[in-house]
């Protein structure tokens, strides 16, 4: 098994209803990154990113862009611990 690494990210811009969230989920499925992704209640989007090193630092990459219709101002992001997470999905407000 390769080694696993996962990431928290928060992401701020014009993040919310760009479709940010479905075009993350697909590019981290392109990818084979699992995890989740949601939107926060300031405005920004929270995700955990969690898979090979290569994979979680190209999904990172894709953050700081994002889809079409985003402006990301900017990526906070954490080192986190990998859990063994098997897919990604979009979740609720949080």
């Amino acid at each position: 098994m390769s080694e696993r690494i996962a990431r928290r990210l928060v992401v701020r811009g014009r993040v919310q209803g760009v479709w940010f969230r479905e075009s993350m989920r697909l590019e981290a499925q392109a990818l084979g990154v699992a995890g989740w992704v949601r939107n926060r209640m300031d405005g920004s989007v929270e995700a955990l990113l969690e898979g090979t090193p290569a994979a979680v630092e190209a999904l990172v990459r894709w953050a700081h862009r994002g889809p079409e219709a985003a402006e990301v101002a900017d990526v906070e992001q954490h080192e986190a611990a990998a859990v063994g997470l098997q897919r990604f999905e979009k979740r609720p407000t949080g």
